[in-house]
């Protein structure tokens, strides 16, 4: 099982409903939704729903924001609705309602390669309900219901346990929903269809290798540009040469942070980011880089503060048994990469 930064497939339910008002609507749909799931073994016996009510003709005001721990089994109706709905609405500012959106993060066991696990991320359930109309969409991140994974791998024992699992939840929400099921557009991973997914397969039958080809790149732009159009935070490129540093743990050779106060630019460079491990380590260096900045440190100001730091959330620690090094970027990326 592998899980992308990016959906694999998605489906939604819609329909024109006045029956009650948006808030209300929108918490109905989410709760009944989440039941289903419960049902499943998709989500767990409570999760966090998270809720926001938008000020009408004002989209960037909010009415409320939050989280709110709701149970996955009471159903989009009775008490377990209108607790949710009274919480929302008891903290909600003065002001005429707009949309309402409502989102959980769904994980439970699932077969793997390696017997049944617990998936993390396995789906993202939404709702929203906005000028008499709701909708619900349902998002998945991963492969384990897919004939082949996204490396191109056949796994029929994977599939046959968990794809009939993910086709009847499919069909219970068009009930439950009163909505046909809508399959989404084709993503780089998978073509979403009403009881599932497909791969992407050639003439021959044989599936693509869609992991390499656009998880990977995807993965790899992260370290390479920073967000906002480059406009936050340092810089993740230079030209001229960086002083470095490598990063270890219990699983070896993690990356390198680095550094270069000319060119303004600090970033973390990973080994791999095929490997999860490697790759969510890498991400925890561009959140302190981050923070670094924030409080107006310099790049090699940020990469000496950061090489004091003990291994905290298995992220590794800076070797420091030698001074940093310096190279061009570009020839510590193809070291790093193994060209």
């Amino acid at each position: 099982m592998v899980i992308a930064t990016t959906p694999v497939a998605r489906w939604a339910w819609g329909r024109d409903d006045d029956s009650a008002d948006d808030v209300t609507r929108c918490l109905r749909d989410a709760l009944a939704a989440l039941s289903v799931l419960a049902r499943h073994r998709f989500v767990p016996s409570a999760v966090d729903l998270r809720v926001s009510v938008r000020e009408a003709g004002k989209s960037n005001n909010y009415l409320y924001r939050g989280d709110i721990a709701v149970p996955t089994d009471a159903g989009g109706h009775g008490q377990a609705l209108a607790r949710v709905v009274d919480r929302v609405r008891a903290a909600m500012s003065a002001g005429e309602v707009g949309a309402v959106d409502a989102s959980a993060t769904c994980k439970g066991p699932v077969a793997t390669g390696h017997g049944e696990e617990q998936g993390e991320d396995l789906f993202l359930l939404g709702a929203s309900a906005f000028a008499g109309f709701v909708s619900v969409d349902l998002t998945t991140f991963t492969d384990v219901w897919l004939p082949f994974d996204l490396k191109g791998r056949p796994q029929p024992e994977v599939h046959a346990a968990n794809g009939p699992r993910l086709a009847a939840a499919l069909r219970e929400l068009a009930e439950v929903l009163g909505s046909e099921t809508d399959p989404d557009d084709p993503t780089y991973f998978a073509r979403p269809t009403e009881d599932g997914a497909e791969n992407f397969l050639d003439a021959e039958g044989r599936a693509s290798d869609v992991w390499r080809s656009f998880e990977i790149p995807r993965r790899y732009d992260v370290f390479l540009h920073a967000p906002g159009f480059g406009h936050i935070g340092y810089a993740r490129t230079a030209k001229a040469e960086v002083r470095y540093v490598p990063v270890r743990s219990e699983h070896g050779l993690l990356g390198y942070v680095w550094a270069s106060d000319e060119e303004n630019a600090a970033s973390f460079e990973p080994v791999t980011v095929d490997d999860d491990v490697v790759y969510r380590v890498g991400l925890v260096w561009l959140e302190r880089l981050e923070a670094a900045h924030a409080r107006g440190l310099s790049p090699v100001e940020a990469l000496e503060e950061l090489s004091r730091l003990q291994d905290e959330r298995g992220a590794g620690r800076v070797e420091t048994s030698e001074p940093p090094r310096t190279s061009r970027l570009d020839v510590l990326r193809k070291v790093t990469s193994g060209d």
